[in-house]
C-alpha cells in the first residue's frame, strides 16, 4: 500500500534552490542579447556621456551672467559663435558671453548652463537678451551624470531588458557574456490523455498541460522540450524520464503525483540512477501533492494533473526554482504585489497557504477590489 506523503511549508522548499547551482554561459552579440540574463559584472570602463552636452535648444552661458534677469529686466550678453553638432567647440566662454548651440551638442569651455530659445531673443547678429535666469547645470548634462567611469554598471544576474542594452551599448560593448537557456523537459501523464487534434473518446480529455506548461517555461525565459502524453505504465514513464534527464536540465512530469494505486511518478523517480527524494507534499492549495527530486544534478519536479493546480505550482514554486538555476539574481526576480481589498470572506485551512485566482477591480478611488475566481482545479477558465 502507498504511503501518505509528508507536507513540507514554501520557506523551506525554496532553501534548496541554491543547491542546484546554474546553468553554464556563453558570450553573445549585444543585438542577440535582449531578455537574456547577464553572466558578468559590468564596470563603466568610461564616464557617459563623456562630455557636458546642452539638453535643449539655446544658448550655451555662463549662469552667473543670467542672475537677476526677466522679462521686465533682461540680462544682455554677447554672442561670440555657434556650437556644431558632432564637433568639439573651439571657443571658451567668458562671462557676458553666449554661444548658440543645438539639443545634444557639446558645451564650450567656460559654459555652465544653457538658456531656452523661448526666454531669449537675438535682438542683432551679436547681442542676446535673456529674459529668464539660469542656475548652473541648467539644461545640461554633465560629462558623468549618467554614469561615472569604473563604477559597477550592471549586476551579474540581470535581465538584459532594452534599457540594460541600450545601456551596454552606450559603454560600447559589441559582446556580453550571458547564462544559456536551461533546457526544460515537459511530459504528461495518464491514460486519459489525447493530443489536442484528437476529438477525444468518451472518458478521454485533450492533453492540456503540455501547452500551458510549455508555455509558462517560454515566458521564464528558458527552452520547453515535450516529450509528450506517457500512458500510466511503469516502463513507458521510466523511459520517457531516462530519455528527458539526459537531454534537458529540469524535468517536468504532470500526473501521477497523488497517493493512488496508478500514480507512478515516485516509484519511477526512485528507480531512476542517483535520485533523491526531496519533497513529497507541499502546504499550499492547490498543489498538495508536489514532488521535487535530484536526479544526479538535475531537477525533476512531479506537479499535480489538474491544469490549474499545475499552473499555480509552476508560477508560484517551480519559477524561482527555473530563475535561480536560470542565474537571474533575487533582485531582478523580485515580484510586485498589488493591494486590493476582497470582495468577500475567503476561509483557509490552519497551517495551509491558499492561492486564490481573483478578478481586480478598480474602483472611482484608484483602490484594487480583488474578486475570487472560485472553481475545481481542473477547471482552465480559473485561469483565463
Amino acid at each position: 500500500m502507498k504511503g501518505f506523503f509528508k507536507v513540507m511549508p514554501l520557506e523551506r522548499v525554496f532553501e534548496l534552490a541554491p543547491g542546484f547551482g546554474t546553468v553554464g554561459t556563453k558570450t553573445v552579440a549585444l543585438m542577440d542579447a535582449d531578455l537574456r540574463i547577464l553572466a558578468e559584472a559590468v564596470t563603466a570602463p568610461c564616464d557617459l556621456p563623456g562630455f557636458s552636452r546642452s539638453t535643449m535648444d539655446g544658448y550655451a552661458v555662463q549662469a552667473a551672467s543670467t542672475f537677476g534677469a526677466s522679462q521686465s529686466n533682461p540680462a544682455y550678453l554677447e554672442i561670440t559663435g555657434e556650437i556644431l553638432m558632432g564637433e568639439a567647440p573651439e571657443i571658451k566662454l567668458n562671462p557676458g558671453e553666449a554661444a548658440r548651440i543645438p539639443t545634444g551638442a557639446m558645451l564650450p569651455g567656460g559654459a555652465d548652463a544653457v538658456v531656452m530659445i523661448e526666454y531669449s531673443e537675438e535682438l542683432d547678429a551679436t547681442t542676446l537678451e535673456v529674459h529668464k535666469a539660469v542656475a548652473p547645470g541648467t539644461h545640461v548634462v554633465e560629462k558623468d551624470e549618467d554614469i561615472k567611469k569604473n563604477t559597477l554598471a550592471l549586476k551579474k544576474g540581470a535581465r538584459l531588458r532594452p534599457q540594460e542594452i541600450g545601456l551596454l551599448a552606450a559603454l560600447g560593448r559589441e559582446q556580453i557574456a550571458i547564462f544559456k537557456k536551461p533546457k526544460v523537459g515537459i511530459i504528461s501523464t495518464g491514460d486519459e490523455l489525447t493530443d489536442i487534434a484528437t476529438l477525444p473518446a468518451p472518458g478521454r480529455i485533450r492533453d492540456i498541460n503540455t501547452h500551458t506548461i510549455s508555455a509558462m517555461v517560454k515566458t521564464a525565459g528558458a527552452k520547453a522540450v515535450s516529450y509528450g502524453i506517457v500512458p500510466d505504465d511503469f516502463e513507458a514513464l521510466r523511459k520517457a524520464c531516462e530519455r528527458a534527464v539526459s537531454e534537458t536540465d529540469m524535468i517536468l512530469v504532470s500526473g501521477g503525483s497523488s497517493v493512488g494505486t496508478r500514480d507512478l511518478t515516485m516509484d519511477v523517480i526512485r528507480s531512476l540512477p542517483c535520485s533523491e527524494i526531496l519533497v513529497h507534499g507541499l502546504t499550499i492549495s492547490p498543489g498538495k501533492p508536489t514532488i521535487f527530486a535530484r536526479v544526479g544534478e538535475k531537477q525533476l519536479w512531479g506537479l499535480p494533473g489538474h491544469v490549474t493546480s499545475a499552473m499555480i505550482v509552476f508560477d508560484r514554486v517551480v519559477r524561482p526554482f527555473l530563475e535561480s538555476f536560470s542565474g537571474l539574481s533575487p533582485s531582478s526576480a523580485r515580484r510586485f504585489r498589488i493591494p486590493a481589498r476582497l470582495s468577500r470572506n475567503i476561509s483557509s485551512a490552519q497551517g495551509r497557504v491558499d492561492f486564490i485566482r481573483v478578478r481586480l477591480v478598480l474602483e472611482d478611488d484608484g483602490t484594487f477590489i480583488a474578486e475570487p475566481i472560485l472553481g475545481k482545479s481542473g477547471l482552465i477558465r480559473t485561469m483565463v
